[in-house]
């Protein structure tokens, strides 16, 4: 593990720092140390936000100084290498795909970049399961890594004033959906059915930091049927649990 720094935030906040670069094992630290915060202190801790390398905790001074959560931190930290990662899983959370067409206006591009097909762009783009590193942006916004160098494209030199929620796209090294209409620059090559950020759900997220998401090809034709089992709440998304990689 590299050096961890403890950063003081405010009145109520510490950053755990676990590293300077983006890579899954690290992040696979910051979810765990995430999760035994809220498992262990769940009255102490207000909310913790993890993030590509780092974990931002909101505490409540009331009930726990800075320099007690430093050292319960410190305490979890020395036990979290030998924890055991087998029972350290997560989800891995399926998201069907209109490609091209009108859901992806800018695949045609994006495969005139690389040099590659369009189909080969759809074949890379949905032929690993992608890692969500945090959350951001727009709400429920997912910053993914492990995307192919291969069909990596800039942004567009003008960004969109408005893209559709669902939409699916490429900015340089990075793919992602937009959960809600906004503005945009990113390369629109495809988008799903599924509502990403729902406010009015009992759980309004589709997915979270640390779940990984795999992108699945459908036909333009099924893209309505799948809407409207989704906006009928007859569609349940397929999940599957795993152990999660990056020790």
């Amino acid at each position: 593990m590299q050096k961890i720094r403890m950063l003081k935030v405010g009145e109520q906040g510490l950053v755990v720092e676990f590293g300077t670069e983006i890579d899954p094992a690290v992040n696979a630290q910051v979810h765990r140390l995430a999760k035994i915060l809220t498992d262990e202190m769940p009255e102490q801790i207000v909310e913790v936000v993890p993030t590509y390398r780092s974990l931002m905790v909101y505490f409540d001074p009331l009930l726990i100084s800075r320099e007690s959560l430093q050292d319960d931190i410190a305490r979890y930290l020395a036990g979290l290498e030998t924890a055991a990662a087998a029972s350290d899983t997560t989800r891995i959370i399926t998201i069907p795909v209109s490609y091209g067409g009108e859901f992806g206006p800018d695949l045609e591009f994006v495969a005139q970049h690389n040099s590659l097909t369009e189909d080969e762009v759809v074949a890379i783009h949905t032929s690993t399961p992608y890692l969500v590193y945090m959350i951001g942006f727009t709400p429920g916004f997912p910053y993914l890594g492990g995307m192919s160098e291969r069909i990596a494209t800039p942004r567009l030199k003008t960004p969109r004033v408005k893209i559709p929620a669902g939409a699916v796209g490429i900015a340089g090294k990075q793919t992602g959906i937009y959960p809600i209409e906004s503005p945009g620059g990113w390369q629109l090559i495809g988008r799903t059915p599924l509502t990403v950020f729902d406010p009015s759900a009992k759980s309004p997220f589709l997915f979270a930091a640390g779940d990984y998401l795999q992108f699945a090809a459908i036909k333009a034709e099924e893209y309505g049927a799948l809407k409207e089992q989704v906006v009928s709440g007859n569609y349940a998304p397929v999940v599957r649990n795993v152990a999660r990689t990056g020790a």
